[in-house]
């Protein structure tokens, strides 16, 4: 029979310090928590095997923490893959939930490519495909595309015909719409700057008509807003997990990444959200965000040399992932989605994340 007396229940304080200590050692608890604490070392980069025949040690010495606020989001027994080289330039990753599948822009061979997660193969999905860019997926499942050849927003219809989202604004064609986020409302919200129109490498040399802006589309309506004309290069563009937000990436003359805060149909309050740096360089060398995605915890994750970089809510650099190619864009995909697709000049690259992305596509 137990002698009750011999095991005294704990008492409050001794209570409190067994919870201390459990929570001290629950990594993800204590890296949730932590505020930041400056920057982290930077491990050197070396030399790898991106073909998969030689065994990469864990954890991946390439995804690198440079807050204590990354280490929550990093998986330790996976690895960066590449799943596919050959594009001649990469762009534009959306996932598929129903097929299971990533598709992509490789831009100047005018085609759209497809990894297939069943079987890790890769198809030309669509080509030509009006020298696409931007690709996501609507609320009901339909692709949207950025056109350069077309000078269009377009939507892929269930039975393969294409909807024309927008094309021309006061009259005047558009000039190279880039990239595409839609918006529970049902609308699309894209950013359209001359770069495809600049020559015959990514689409057709051809004049500019109207500014580089960021624009709301109403396909409903056919209705085409435009929410700001300030930025010389608007690029990459996606919401925050609450929709209160839109952040846009500027390649032209800014070279940093915007905030707007959305208000209903429109967006003001136009302002910087971060100048990016190439982390670990002595004299800081720039760099920049081309696409971009948040997460759900409203974290950006962008392409930006050396490859990734991912931006806390204040506005923080907080972690990096280094791959052999410039990266030109990302999204969250897999039945979980939390698998980060990164395409990268000829190639496609992925590794798993312990975080959701936000939103669809």
């Amino acid at each position: 029979m137990t002698n009750r007396s011999a095991t005294p229940h704990p008492n409050r304080r001794a209570f409190l310090q067994m919870a201390l200590a459990a929570s001290v050692a629950s990594p993800v608890y204590a890296f949730a928590q932590q505020p930041s604490a400056g920057p982290l070392p930077i491990p050197p980069q070396q030399p790898r095997d991106w073909t998969g025949r030689e065994p990469v040690r864990y954890p991946d010495p390439d995804v690198v923490a440079l807050d204590l606020r990354f280490r929550r989001y990093v998986v330790g027994n996976t690895t960066i893959k590449r799943l596919y080289t050959g594009s001649q330039w990469a762009e534009g990753p959306a996932w598929n939930g129903v097929g299971r599948y990533l598709v992509w822009s490789d831009i100047p061979n005018n085609r759209q490519l497809r990894w297939i997660e069943d079987d890790d193969r890769v198809t030309v999905f669509r080509s030509p495909s009006g020298y696409s860019n931007g690709n996501t997926f609507d609320h009901e499942g339909r692709q949207i595309s950025c056109e350069h050849g077309g000078r269009r927003v377009v939507r892929y219809e269930y039975n393969g015909a294409v909807t024309v989202i927008a094309e021309r604004y006061q009259g005047k064609r558009l000039n190279s719409p880039n990239d595409a986020a839609v918006h529970p409302d049902g609308s699309i919200w894209f950013t359209d700057p001359p770069y495809g129109i600049r020559g015959n490498y990514e689409g057709f040399k051809s004049e500019q008509e109207n500014k580089p802006g960021v624009y709301r589309a109403d396909p409903k309506t056919g209705q085409l807003d435009l929410i700001t004309d300030a930025l010389t290069g608007p690029n990459g563009i996606c919401f925050s997990p609450d929709y209160k937000r839109l952040y846009v990436c500027d390649t032209g003359e800014g070279r940093d990444i915007r905030v707007l805060d959305v208000e209903g149909k429109t967006a003001r309050n136009l302002r910087r959200h971060v100048a990016l740096t190439i982390p670990g360089s002595s004299p800081a060398q720039p760099s920049f965000g081309d696409g971009l995605r948040c997460d759900i915890d409203g974290n950006i994750w962008t392409g930006a040399r050396p490859g990734v970089q991912i931006i806390a809510p204040d506005g923080v650099v907080i972690g990096m992932i280094r791959l052999p190619e410039n990266c030109a864009n990302v999204c969250f995909g897999g039945a979980r989605r939390n698998r980060l697709f990164m395409t990268a000049s000829q190639s496609l690259y992925a590794v798993h994340v312990e975080t959701q992305g936000a939103g669809i596509a």
